[in-house]
């Protein structure tokens, strides 16, 4: 089968990510002596400085990690809302929405601490060895991608008229970033600098204690160093800028100048955490994905769905059946999913369950928004949901409502729906990782003058309605769209992946997934870039995540690569297909290891051309 590039073999160590800076610092950092854990640090703070559009420090970042010797973990990088991140409060200010952009919609920063975390915990290298590849290409520069320069140009009045600190480092001179010229971010690498020799500082003075004192003289060590950069973040000079940020008036996507919630004491409070994955058994895989305050059960739940016999791969009875699962899915997602209720995802995933919602999938395409009663429970929805869902807020409406739509659109206002990134890392003794870093985007919020990079905007995915599992919950995480995955065979960790693309996330990943699993091998193993070339496609059937949260029910946008008669079966079947551009759906990143053999393997995305696996 073509494909526009190999699936790399070999069996020293194999990255993928969505930028090849970050892959081929990655892959420096194994090249080292460094673990996959070491090499996904690096490149995630590498992702933070080359798709500054995509993620930065204060966003965040599920990991799932897969040791060679041990249980596989979810690191919750997903901060929560702050304690005066108040439903009662937003409506106050005559919010219906939190809004897509500035202070309001920011959650306690989460990617950090979940960074240092890891390296603390799995790797073997110093956070000074780790941070050296960020800190060059902000202090000494890049060549950014177009699509940088290109969402700095939307933004353009917001920055020059309302977000000076934004403008002083995205519009130097007045000029957006061109691909071919270098652009820096000097306060980011003095960041970094200043964090580093704080921490050495602290180490070597004492140690610190999680409750964040300084007891009897430290060796230096990189553990200890390590839990005094995770201190300054939380209560020192980072703290100090970003609590700051948080309290001066900013213009978002409401059209008027809000500050945030966030304060010092929400930073102190909250670190990165541990937690087991929810997990799904299929002809003999095992996937592991994050909890249900992300939407990662949504892509156990598709698989739960599958019927014993599948239709042919590709064919009009395969996608239909795949698109009308989708729905059903995320359909619950929207009515269980969140942090504010408990999540009933053994129920969801139970098989008496979907056997009872996989009876809903008929032979024409369904419009309706239809989430299930696990245990007998009776579904609850947002009003906005229930308002888009039955058309009374259709597209129109809402564009009217609230200026900016799609993903990753961004008006002159600020309305944006960011997207994301992608890192999936193997190495040679067989430790695995999967990350999405997102969050923290450039036009998310000004930046950070004393820092270089904004605050998130997660909050925009909790629901201002009181009593539902996705309420605005001081305390609570939002509901994230990010989720990474990792298959299991034999209790062994063979393959890594995952995509950006909010809430196509878990939709492009069940069809990469299914194309890995039910098609040929290449060279002895799993044919990676066969599966990520596929053709792809998404539907909106359901509330979006990010503001202004719209919905079009029966939707299904194809790549033109897509078989024809496809489509057009398709369509007879009731769906509303757009056909998109050939190469336009799904920016999967996959990493693989047998067993038996120790051959790794990796494939990237080529949509977008800066996606890249490298490896040996």
């Amino acid at each position: 089968m073509f494909t526009t590039r190999p699936t790399l073999q070999g069996t020293f160590g194999m990255v993928s990510s969505t930028h090849w800076l970050a892959s081929q610092s990655a892959m420096a950092v194994l090249e080292d002596g460094g673990n996959a854990y070491d090499a996904a640090v690096a490149a995630g703070f590498v992702l933070h400085v080359v798709e500054p559009h995509l993620n930065g420090p204060a966003g965040e970042v599920p990991i799932i990690v897969g040791p060679a010797d041990g249980p596989v973990r979810v690191v919750c990088g997903q901060g929560v809302a702050p304690a005066g991140a108040t439903v009662a409060h937003y409506r106050s200010l005559g919010l219906d929405l939190v809004p897509g952009t500035g202070p309001l919609a920011a959650a306690v920063p989460g990617a950090f601490d979940a960074w240092m975390l890891l390296l603390r915990d799995h790797g073997t290298k110093s956070l000074a060895d780790v941070l050296k590849y960020a800190i060059g290409y902000a202090e000494d520069g890049h060549a950014p991608v177009e699509r940088v320069g290109e969402t700095v140009e939307t933004v353009r009045e917001l920055f020059e008229r309302e977000w000076p600190s934004s403008a002083a480092v995205y519009l130097v001179d007045g000029a957006a970033p061109r691909p071919g010229e270098l652009l820096r971010n000097p306060a980011l690498a003095a960041t970094w600098r200043r964090l580093i020799a704080e921490a050495t500082t602290i180490a070597e003075a004492g140690t610190v204690t999680e409750a964040g004192t300084v007891t009897e003289a430290g060796t230096g060590s990189r553990t200890e160093q390590i839990d005094a950069a995770r201190e300054i973040w939380r209560t020192g000079f980072i703290a100090e800028a970003l609590v700051a940020q948080a309290g001066r008036p900013t213009l978002d996507t409401s059209g008027r100048r809000h500050t945030g919630t966030l304060t010092a004491a929400d930073l102190a409070g909250w670190q990165a955490t541990y937690e087991d994955p929810v997990t799904y058994d299929w002809n003999g895989w095992t996937l592991c994905k994050a909890g249900g305050w992300s939407q990662g059960p949504a892509f156990l739940q598709q698989l739960a769905l599958l019927p014993r016999e599948l239709p042919a791969y590709g064919s009009a009875d395969y996608v239909h059946l795949l698109v009308e699962g989708c729905k059903l899915a995320m359909a619950d997602r929207e009515a269980w999913y969140g942090d504010a209720a408990q999540v009933p995802v053994d129920e969801l995933l139970s098989t008496a369950y979907n056997a009872g919602r996989r009876e809903l999938i008929g032979s024409k395409a369904s419009y309706e928004l239809r989430p299930g009663s696990p245990g007998g429970r009776e579904p609850r929805l947002s009003a906005h949901a229930r308002a888009v869902a039955s058309g009374e807020l259709d597209a129109d409406t809402l564009a009217a409502r609230h200026a900016g739509a799609g993903e990753p659109t961004v008006d002159g206002s600020g309305a944006t729906r960011g997207d994301t990134c992608h890192l999936d890392i193997v190495d040679r003794w067989g430790n695995m990782v999967a990350a999405t870093p997102s969050g923290g985007w450039l036009q998310s919020n000004p930046v950070v003058p004393e820092l270089g990079f904004p605050l998130g905007t997660r909050l925009q995915m909790a629901w201002l309605d009181e009593g539902l599992p996705n309420s605005l919950t001081p305390g609570r995480r939002p509901r994230t769209t990010l989720t990474p995955s990792l298959a299991l065979r034999d209790g062994v960790p063979v393959m890594a992946f995952g995509t950006p693309g909010g809430d196509q996330q878990d939709q492009w990943q069940v069809h990469f997934f299914l194309a890995v699993a039910l098609r040929a091998h290449v060279r002895g193993g799993l044919d990676l870039q066969g599966a990520i070339d596929a053709p792809n496609w998404h539907n909106d059937s359901f509330p979006g995540s990010f503001h202004p949260r719209g919905m079009r029910p029966g939707s299904l946008t194809v790549e033109a690569r897509m078989d024809r008669d496809v489509v057009e079966e398709l369509r007879r079947r009731g769906h509303d297909v757009t056909v998109g551009e050939e190469w336009s759906e799904g920016r999967l990143c996959a990493v693989a290891r047998d067993p038996r053999t120790g051959v790794l393997s990796a494939g990237a995305n080529p949509r977008g051309m800066q996606g890249y696996a490298v490896g040996r």
